[in-house]
């Protein structure tokens, strides 16, 4: 698979890839959240993460959410996920922006009443502390009286390994490094420990490899999973190189040339599956995202978009 990029927000470009990749891990994480009750086979609608807020003086700034979406079941319902390391005072500011431009986003004017549909909002935070609230909440003053509501906390390292693959948090795995954070100093030094903390890797990917086998994931979910794993600790642990070499050598490995072929070919079908269900152009946007995602060179995906979309050589070059 291509080799990752070091960016300035490694673990928030982790939780995108996941969501948007594997849109299947979506489903457990919003029951876990949300206390809803989803079967897996709703449709999940993402909306566009870029968006313009009018700022004083008419300008205009671009603020990106880590994901939003639509859950279309028996109703369909907006959702607001976003990743932190760690908690910050401009969170619930930038939480606010983010909310009501999403309801903007789909506003309805009918006669002289704008009505606007706040989404459901929850934070990932894969760092916490004790003063690291349950939930955070924002209210709102108006001339009309004053309107609350929640915004859902989850705090992944307070799920053990048992309880992921219990709930099928499979989402939260490539961050399950951040629980052995604070022993990394340990484990650099006491190859004991550090052979404790393969071993549990050595699980992780045993687990994986059964939910493969009993047709519950997919090979492409298997290598995103470890893959995205690895990114998360190429950062967490860029300090403790006996610790990061450890863990990658249960984890890693080359993909075998076989299971190569089976992922592409998974990933195609997923792109041309997100075409028919969601329209033809975020299909070819699916597609684009999951072969860049593979390794697979640009002239190699702009030749396969032209002939499985029938586009022209111009047509498909926006796509990159």
């Amino acid at each position: 698979m291509e080799n990752i990029r070091i960016t300035s927000t490694p673990y928030d470009d982790v939780f995108r890839t996941l969501l948007n990749d594997c849109s299947h891990l979506i489903i457990p994480l919003i029951n876990e959240i949300f206390g809803e009750h989803y079967s897996g086979q709703e449709k999940i609608i993402f909306s566009p993460n870029e968006h313009f807020l009018n700022q004083q003086g008419g300008n205009e700034d671009t603020r990106i959410t880590d994901t939003s979406f639509k859950i279309v079941g028996t109703e369909t319902k907006k959702y607001h996920l976003e990743c932190q390391s760690s908690t910050d005072n401009s969170m619930l500011v930038r939480f606010f922006e983010y909310d009501t431009q999403i309801a903007l986003d789909e506003g309805n004017i009918k006669g002289n009443v704008l009505t606007v549909t706040l989404p459901h909002s929850a934070v990932l935070f894969l760092r916490h502390h004790k003063s690291t609230p349950d939930t955070l909440k924002t209210r709102i003053i108006t001339p009309g009286g004053t309107s609350e509501y929640d915004i859902r906390v989850m705090k992944s390292q307070q799920y053990t390994l048992e309880e992921i693959f219990e709930k099928n948090l499979l989402l939260l795995i490539p961050f399950y490094i951040f629980s052995h954070e604070t022993q990394f100093e340990q484990y650099e030094k006491d190859e004991i420990k550090r052979k404790a903390l393969q071993e549990e890797y050595e699980q992780i990917k045993n687990k994986l490899e059964e939910l493969l086998n009993q047709g519950i994931i997919s090979e492409y979910t298997k290598c995103t999973i470890i893959e995205m794993s690895s990114k998360v600790l190429e950062h967490i642990a860029i300090k403790y190189n006996a610790v990061r070499e450890g863990v990658k050598k249960v984890m890693g490995g080359k993909i075998l040339e076989y299971e190569a072929k089976a992922i592409r070919q998974d990933g195609i079908s997923q792109g041309i599956s997100q075409g028919i269900s969601q329209g033809i152009s975020q299909g070819i946007e699916g597609t684009v995202s999951i072969l860049k995602n593979l390794g697979i060179p640009p002239q190699t995906i702009l030749a396969k978009i032209q002939e499985q979309y029938n586009l022209t050589p111009e047509a498909s070059k926006k796509y990159l």
